[in-house]
């Protein structure tokens, strides 16, 4: 029996122009990704939605959300 994680982030009140900037600064990340690991990111009204999914367990999921984080929290930054 394998076991699948999902976890879903929000992102809350965020602008149109900021929901996209952070999507397409994050495209270059998802190619190639990880085997076991997957990443859809969609907006949703005014929420950007990250969900996570892994087939190889806990510790690669939480690895990649915090790296994805990392990278939305720079891209943030830079927007402003």
């Amino acid at each position: 029996m394998s076991l699948i994680c999902q976890v879903q982030i929000i992102l809350n009140n965020l602008s149109k122009e900021k929901e996209e900037n952070v999507k397409k600064a994050l495209e270059p990340d998802n190619v190639n990704f990880p085997e076991g690991l997957s990443l859809y990111v969609e907006n949703i009204d005014n929420k950007l939605v990250f969900n996570f999914e892994s087939k190889e367990g806990m510790k690669k999921i939480i690895g990649t959300i915090d790296e994805v984080l990392e990278h939305v929290q720079v891209a943030l930054k830079v927007i402003e």
